[in-house]
């Protein structure tokens, strides 16, 4: 019988055993689900205050007016740069356009009203831009028609935005970047060569649902910036560009942003028209008198129709953003384009006249680092190449030439948040067009020290 007893004893004790870890075990896997769980709500609160945080930023710069469901915002800002030091400015004019050499002044370099307006699935916007770069000009840099399927959650972009109008170029990171919150004073010679004035007419779809972005738009392909056909567009094609991309927050500090972007449409080649023969007299003896062997026949130019090229670029751009106790945002960033025929501002693109395809290579990497509030510092470093496959002829020999324009920039603001800021800005510039006193290519000294200020309303 005690025997019995002890049995029934050991088998009660080990099928308490097996509850009390089968209950351990339960619990283990509730605790864990709940902490995922917690973690997941903890992440979610952590992007929408992010994105409640840009939205009220976006806010705070402009001035918000409410009718029900209508809202208008008005703002602007204003940046005049003093442009201290020009190692490249002279006190000349440039002979084939009769510009001045002299870069050393004071200018406007942007002066922006933007006004927007928001109703229903209606929003709309147009952006005016006054400066004196190449003498004072008033102009619009954005007018938009849009049609939006917005996200319940007020704060976070936009499912899909249909948009007719001019408005900034759908490819990469910087070109999105807004003048007024930019530390670097410009954009890099990548961005300036193949978008230059970023804003250009056309159709695009954009939005996003969580931490997924994308933008696709037709353009004319000409930007507002370009030297040939600045906001026209001479040829029947239209340009396919877009960015696809991600922007989310990791560890409730880590900001990631990345995406990669594509171009591809058609340039234009303008053609030739005809001319006739023509009689020159050169003077050669300077006696003022007609002689037989001082008249020249100039052959007249048989006509060349225009005629299309096709054009593309590639890239990816990432960014990375960590808040830093007690001091502020630090960001690190940059962006890789490979292209071809896409060269619009620096050194225009023609295959057509060169006779092969004029392939290009740029890219940036820069740092911020912000001060407290009130205070930032940054450097970036940026590389284009024009023309990958350029030469030309040295002591009689067929020798590659370089097309590589960059710019070592240091940048220091200090802010007044939301009001003004005073910027200052060294850069240490190569440039490829200059000549040595033997007439070789050399790089051109360019260095400039720029002082900006800026105020926003």
């Amino acid at each position: 019988m005690p025997r019995d007893l002890d049995a029934l004893r050991a088998e009660m004790k080990a099928q308490a055993d097996e509850t009390a870890r089968r209950f351990d075990a339960e619990l283990a896997r509730l605790k864990k689900e709940l902490e995922a769980e917690r973690a997941a709500r903890e992440a979610e609160r952590a992007e929408a205050r992010v994105e409640a945080e840009a939205t009220r930023k976006a806010v705070s710069d402009s001035t918000v007016w409410h009718a029900g469901r209508f809202g208008l915002s008005l703002g602007g800002f204003a940046q005049v740069d003093a442009v201290a030091w020009r190692q490249s400015s002279q006190d000349e004019v440039n002979p084939s356009t009769g510009d001045p050499l002299n870069q050393t002044r004071f200018l406007l370099r942007r002066a922006r009203l933007r006004a927007e307006i928001n109703y229903r699935i209606i929003a709309g916007a147009i952006e005016i831009d006054a400066n004196t770069v190449n003498g004072s000009q008033v102009r619009p840099v954005g007018a938009e028609a849009s049609l939006v399927w917005r996200n319940p959650d007020a704060p976070a972009v936009p499912y899909l935005m249909v948009t007719l109008g001019l408005f900034k170029t759908p490819f990469g990171f910087e070109i999105g970047q807004s003048d007024k919150d930019r530390l670097f004073l410009e954009r890099s010679n990548l961005e300036r060569a193949l978008f230059p004035g970023e804003y250009d007419l056309g159709a695009r779809l954009q939005g996003g649902w969580k931490f997924l972005r994308y933008q696709i738009g037709a353009m004319n392909g000409d930007p507002i910036g370009e030297k040939l056909f600045p906001g026209r567009d001479p040829n029947q094609s239209k340009d396919l560009v877009g960015r696809i991309g991600i922007d989310t927050i990791f560890l409730h500090r880590l900001g990631l942003k990345a995406g990669f972007s594509a171009d591809y449409g058609n340039g234009f080649h303008k053609g030739i028209a005809a001319s006739k023969d023509t009689l020159v007299w050169r003077d050669a003896n300077e006696d003022g008198a007609v002689q037989l062997n001082e008249i020249q026949v100039i052959a007249g130019q048989t006509p060349t129709p225009s005629s299309n090229f096709q054009r593309w670029a590639v890239a990816g751009d990432l960014l990375l953003a960590i808040g830093l106790p007690k001091l502020g945002e630090l960001t690190v960033y940059g962006e890789l384009t490979y292209a071809t025929n896409l060269d619009r501002a620096t050194q225009i693109s023609d295959p057509v006249s060169a006779g092969r395809d004029v392939r290009q290579l740029g890219w940036y990497v820069a740092f911020t680092q912000e001060l407290t509030p009130y205070g930032m510092i940054g450097v970036r470093y940026d590389s284009y190449d024009a023309d990958r496959d350029s030469n030309g002829l040295k002591g009689g020999v067929q020798v590659p030439n370089s097309s590589v324009y960059s710019t070592l920039a240091v940048a220091g603001a200090i802010r007044y948040p939301g009001y003004a800021r005073l910027q200052l800005e060294y850069q240490h510039n190569g440039n490829p067009l200059g000549r040595n006193k033997n007439g070789l290519p050399t790089t051109l000294a360019d260095d400039a020290f720029i002082i900006r200020g800026q105020v926003q309303f």
